[in-house]
């Protein structure tokens, strides 16, 4: 099947330029500059006129839940929310229940997304005290890498240990495998709750979460992974930073434009909102770690132009409705965003925060770059057509309608956006198209390092 996309604005490794896109079967066959029309037969065409089109986004740091649960979300669920978001592919971690700390666990997963993933998928692999020596039988063309907690979440998977810690991240640098944690200090959290609950009571105020899960909670955990990082030689990513201070760990960019042995992640909840958030939107917008200051926000803004941050992600994790009620001790914690990254992004690129071309790298390009994916993130010829076709000055607005999470929430409701995601193309498919969804579509294991 060929497929013509046509008349829209090609986004796509730092420019950006009217042309058309020609897909053959699943793989992109050319991309042509210029406003004329090429010849030929095609089975579908897409004028994508007035359109910005760009690659479909690599969300690498999802929890889509399943197994074990499966009431707040699945694969299914959640990677159809994904295709109307224009992500085409995803990560997803590891603190499921049963957690994916095993082989047998992990090959389960993978049978789940061949069964029901509307879009491409991987798995990282988790980390415990106990497992590294696993890490060696692993086939790591099937996977990213390897997810360290070493702060507590869901699915109870906190390495604390500092025995364990030397041991996972000295095997994952003799592997030369990346190695992404989660970095919040667990004593200082545990001392900071403890004195909040004797000032307030035993379910303190949500306000307080990012007093709790405080920035010296990130930076003390950050710096003891980045110091381990560089001791061993380990290629570290740091999952969802979140205050100014963990950003002066940052590496350069090397001089050869490669990817640095030490790189930076910032998830949509930190770069939209902030502490001043929790009066109107509650426990909606508490996760791990906290939204901090408006400082905070900004600062994480100001890097995702110079370098220090690297890649943005979701870290998409729904719950009940019924479990975000509460404060800092009872109110779950995580929120359902991979629907709405794209466009909420692009709301940042309007108001001058990055340019569009930037988005692409940080959201596409980079993830790509930074796990060794295999013919993805990019538009180039021989490469997987996985597209993404955006259109601005569409406004609409989230509500319960829109949200295909099976959650049912997001703290994006009543949200008016300017951008629209037209269409999303997965392996030269159309999976999402002005509002309609092919049910019947399976994604595709993503392959890396080959």
């Amino acid at each position: 099947m060929r497929t013509l996309i046509y008349g829209g604005t090609i986004v796509n490794e730092g420019w950006k330029f009217i042309g058309s896109l020609v897909i053959d079967g699943e793989k992109i066959e050319n991309i042509i500059e210029g406003n004329d029309v090429p010849r030929g037969h095609f089975d579908e065409t897409v004028d994508a006129t007035g359109c910005f089109v760009m690659p479909g986004v690599i969300d690498e740091h999802v929890h889509f839940r399943e197994p074990g649960m499966t009431e707040k979300a699945t694969i299914a669920s959640e990677s159809r929310a994904a295709a109307y978001g224009g992500v085409t592919t995803y990560f997803d971690m590891p603190n499921t229940n049963p957690p994916t700390v095993t082989p047998e666990a992990l090959d389960d997963k993978f049978r789940r997304a061949e069964h029901d993933s509307h879009v491409n998928y991987s798995f990282f692999f988790g980390a415990t005290n106990s497992n590294a020596e696993t890490f060696g039988t692993l086939d790591f063309h099937r996977i990213p890498g390897v997810k360290l907690f070493m702060g507590s979440s869901t699915g109870n998977m906190l390495v604390d240990r500092y025995g364990s810690l030397l041991n996972v991240f000295k095997t994952c640098a003799a592997l030369g495998v990346p190695l992404m944690a989660h970095c919040e200090d667990n004593d200082i959290i545990k001392k900071n709750m403890e004195m909040m609950q004797k000032a307030y009571g035993e379910d303190p105020p949500v306000a307080l979460h990012p007093l709790i899960r405080s920035e010296e909670a990130c930076y003390q955990s950050s710096a003891l992974a980045v110091s381990l990082a560089r001791q061993f030689g380990t290629r570290f990513h740091v999952a969802h930073v979140s205050t100014a201070k963990e950003l002066s760990l940052a590496m350069p960019q090397p001089a050869d434009g490669g990817v640095p042995q030490i790189t930076m992640e910032a998830v949509i909840a930190h770069l939209f909102f902030s502490s001043d958030d929790y009066a109107t939107k509650n426990a909606l917008i508490k996760c791990n770690p906290a939204v901090k200051s408006k400082d905070d926000r900004e600062a994480l803004r100001k890097a995702l132009n110079d370098g220090r941050i690297f890649t943005i992600a979701t870290d998409h994790a729904p719950h009940l409705l019924s479990q975000k009620q509460g404060g800092c001790r009872k109110a779950a914690s995580g929120m359902p965003m991979v629907q709405f990254s794209l466009v909420t992004m692009l709301e940042l690129v309007d108001e001058g925060v990055l340019t569009i071309e930037r988005l692409v790298e940080l959201m596409c390009h980079n993830p790509a770059r930074l796990f060794d994916v295999s013919k993805r993130g990019y538009l180039r010829k021989g490469y997987q057509a996985d597209v993404a076709i955006v259109r601005p000055d569409s406004p609409w607005t989230v509500d319960k309608d829109v949200i295909q999470s099976s959650c049912k929430w997001s703290p994006m409701e009543g949200h008016e956006f300017r951008w629209r995601v037209e269409q999303t193309i997965c392996n030269g498919h159309i999976i999402y198209n002005k509002g309609t969804f092919d049910e019947t579509y399976r994604g595709e294991a993503v392959v890396f390092r080959s």
